[in-house]
């Protein structure tokens, strides 16, 4: 029976810290006793001169009973070690519940217990909540499904840790009364990976019910921040051939025709767990553990999986069809983030093979199998079979890496992953290489007949581009490009800012690259090969919107009036606004980009307001117009790219438009704050709160968004972008509205004169845009 929420919640952990204490004890007076057998009661017995019986009794008497106080001692050891740990961890997972549950309390949420581990989260029949669209549901739902998970997943720890003591304890203790000592266990941990190596060398004979538990013990145990249980997991196994044959087995098992959904769904739980633990391990800089020593696998575990990865990986005998070892590797690259130390080589190498030939890893492809096949048994950007889109995923999860690959000189590498000595690549950079319009993409499918179905096919060729979109994101940003979480203090370095510009001038200059003609309507429009990234582009944008807006009328790269979030990229004039009219042709680049504009809007002019503060006059109303003029124009090429995309390319329309802009009002919490009051830099001189500014925004934002559409007879007509501009007024006006809202002080006149400049200013520029955007210079 599994531990429930209200068992979590009302056990009291004092006793088993008294249990704890009691044993630590029982270990002292043990090692007192041990001690005492050895330097006693055996020195005698070795230097007595027994004769007779004695001599072959008595001594082997002595030196059992010593053997046994020392296996007493053992024992004893073994379970407060077990114990200690599992108190230390309950008592940390009990707070966090009981924390979680206080904080969902105090927002007028319900906590229920299932009774099967689980948890619901409910509103209270008289919490304050907004109904949706429909009167029924409310819009905290997101928020307490997050409470809901967070809650469940520790209660599922606690009970893992439940079952692993238990385990644990029964072992040390062994089946035999009058005999002690059969299991030494220095740590809760070393028994878990015990178990979970008992498990592992079962590999594909592992029933459903063994491989669930393996999974549950390396997610809740193999991120620790320690390092110790991934580490020793991984050193259990044998090394870095035997992870990938342990890997290449079950993987092939999980995702083979005959596997079920339930062998299915337990492999791609595999993949993310141990592809997390993999990075965990492979960390050198993981915090010392409870010991006091670091735990992560030495520095050759990489350059043997470089090793590897071109050699053939073999788990049984006689296989016909054997996997390189990059592409088994790949499938665990794509979750964790990595250590340069050990991607960046490896990645490198990778993009080095595929330069040298693209097809190399397409040899032995099974043919026949369906699309689920493979060591990417997730299906998300491919099979499995290349490990160029594999090493470019797991770049898109660990920006420090992608940081390092896209910024720093390419090293050349042999065949066999060693570094070329003095050698070079014969590319200055890795985004001039895949930015090359001739760089060979491949299409990783398996089924036999792709022909028949073309657009699946068109659809596994942009996995590439798609991931190295996900690599230049994380590269640019500093953060996973998957990642909600935001972290104020995370500041763009020189060398992402350099990076993003970049970025910037290489695909303004190379707009062919980015062109998505879907319907070939243009004669002499080609489909870019890149297309496929511009949603990644497009957060890039969003994220450095304050470097957007100073190039809209070429701000100095010192503005105080639009600050940067650390190192300035000072994109070109020209190239930024050609840029995003670009990317903004996509719905989901489209919406980062306009809810990030107009969000840093938002918080530059309440910036503004705010230091003037009750000195504020009429003769301001200029240069608050100022403020939204660039982030209008941006709203302009936006606009205009909107236009292009639905009628010129048809390639999206504006339902898709108006959905992307939903589901993306994470970049107004990015630049607003996260609910709690505290404004990220460089707005920390805001000081109010920000609940309310963070859901105002987020509505204008929307708002804006469904007015930015037109009919195709309106764009014949030249009359485009007059709904556009209206919003972009709106967007504008409304970031004035909600700062005087709770200034009474100020008077008329003042308010007036703001607001009409501000509306003036942000349909000029509004039109500046669209025009910059329409002309196609970008100037």
């Amino acid at each position: 029976m599994s531990i429930s929420y209200g068992d979590l919640m009302q056990v009291d952990l004092g006793k088993l810290g008294t249990a704890v204490s009691d044993w630590k004890k029982v270990v002292s007076n043990l090692e007192q006793l041990e001690t005492d057998a050895r330097g006693g009661l055996k020195k005698k017995s070795d230097r007595a001169r027994w004769e007779g019986v004695n001599a072959g009794v008595t001594r082997k008497f002595v030196d059992k009973t010593v053997k046994e106080f020392a296996d007493l001692h053992m024992e004893a050891s073994s379970i407060f070690q077990v114990l200690e740990d599992a108190h230390r961890e309950l008592v940390g997972l009990q707070k966090g519940v009981r924390t979680l549950t206080a904080e969902a309390k105090e927002k007028g949420y319900t906590v229920q217990d299932n009774g099967d581990g689980t948890v619901s989260v409910g509103l209270r029949p008289d919490a304050d909540a907004k109904k949706g669209k429909d009167g029924k549901e409310d819009d905290t739902k997101a928020d307490r499904q997050h409470y809901a998970d967070s809650i469940t997943r520790k209660v599922a720890h606690a009970h893992d840790i439940d079952v692993s003591t238990k385990l644990a304890l029964k072992r040390a203790h062994g089946s035999d009364l009058y005999n002690a000592g059969h299991a030494k266990y220095d740590s809760l941990n070393d028994a878990q990976v015990e178990r979970a190596l008992e498990l592992a060398r079962k590999r594909e004979d592992m029933s459903d019910r063994e491989l669930a538990e393996l999974n549950r013990l390396l997610r809740h145990n193999g991120r620790e921040k320690d390092g110790e249980f991934a580490t020793e997991f991984f050193e259990g196994l044998g090394g870095p051939r035997q992870t990938l044959e342990f890997y290449a087995a079950l993987s092939t098992d999980g995702t083979g025709q005959d596997a079920s959904k339930t062998r299915l769904a337990a492999v791609q739980d595999l993949q993310k767990y141990m592809g997390h633990a993999l990075a965990n391990a492979t960390d050198p800089y993981t915090p010392q553990s409870v010991r006091g020593d670091r735990q992560h696998l030495p520095s050759w575990w990489g350059a043997e999986f470089r090793k590897l990865g071109t050699q053939e990986i073999e788990w049984e005998r006689g296989m016909w069809s054997k996997p390189y070892g990059y592409q088994v590797l790949g499938g665990l690259l794509r979750y964790g983030n990595y250590d340069p130390a050990f991607l960046t080589p490896i990645a490198e190498h990778v993009t080095q093979l595929h330069q040298d030939d693209p097809q190399r890893f397409f040899s032995n492809r099974p043919a026949g199998s369906d699309d689920r096949f493979g060591f990417n048994p997730s299906g998300k950007l491919g099979s499995g079979n290349d490990p160029l889109n594999s090493v470019l995923e797991a770049l898109g999860h660990s920006p420090e890496a992608a940081e390092q690959f896209f910024t720093e000189k390419p090293t050349a590498y042999n065949e066999d992953g060693t570094i070329k000595s003095g050698a070079k690549t014969n590319f200055t950079s890795y985004l001039d290489l895949f930015a090359d319009k001739d760089f060979e993409w491949t299409t990783d499918r398996n089924a036999t007949h792709m022909g028949i179905d073309p657009e699946a096919t068109d659809k596994a060729r942009n996995y590439g581009p798609d991931a190295l979109g996900h690599a230049l994101e994380a590269a640019a940003t500093g953060r996973p490009y998957d990642s909600d979480t935001v972290d104020p203090s995370v500041e763009h370095s020189k060398a992402q800012a350099k990076l993003t510009h970049d970025i910037v001038e290489k695909f303004a200059k190379n707009p062919d690259l980015l062109t998505h003609n879907m319907n070939g309507d243009l004669a002499d429009e080609e489909t870019g090969p890149l297309y496929a990234l511009r949603d990644s582009l497009g957060n890039i944008a969003a994220d450095y919107m304050g470097d957007f807006q100073r190039s809209m009328y070429m701000e100095g790269s010192d503005s105080k009036a639009f600050p940067v979030n650390g190192a300035p990229a000072n994109l070109g004039y020209g190239d930024a606004q050609k840029f995003l009219g670009l990317v903004g042709q996509d719905p989901d680049a489209y919406s980062a980009i306009t809810a990030a504009q107009q969000s840093y809007t938002t918080a530059v002019v309440h910036q503004f307001l705010d230091a003037e503060g009750k000195g504020l006059t009429a003769e301001d109303a200029s240069r608050v117009g100022d403020l939204v003029a660039p982030g209008a124009a941006v709203a302009g090429i936006m606009s205009n790219a909107r236009a292009d995309a639905i009628y010129d390319y048809h390639t999206a329309s504006n339902t898709e438009y108006n959905e992307a802009i939903e589901d993306n009002a994470k970049w107004v919490g990015r630049f607003l704050g996260l609910g709690t009051g505290a404004i990220p830099p460089p707005f920390s001189v805001v000081t109010e709160p920000v609940n309310w500014l963070v859901e105002d925004v987020s509505a204008s934002v929307v708002e804006s968004a469904q007015r930015d559409t037109t009919s195709e007879a309106e764009r014949d007509a030249g009359a485009e972008y007059s709904r556009g501009r209206q919003a972009a007024v709106a967007a504008s006006s409304r970031a004035i509205t909600n700062f005087f809202a709770g200034q009474p002080e100020f008077d008329a006149e003042t308010t007036d004169a703001i607001s009409r400049a501000v509306r003036t200013a942000a349909g000029v520029s509004h039109s500046d845009g669209a025009q910059w955007n329409s002309s196609g210079d970008g100037t």
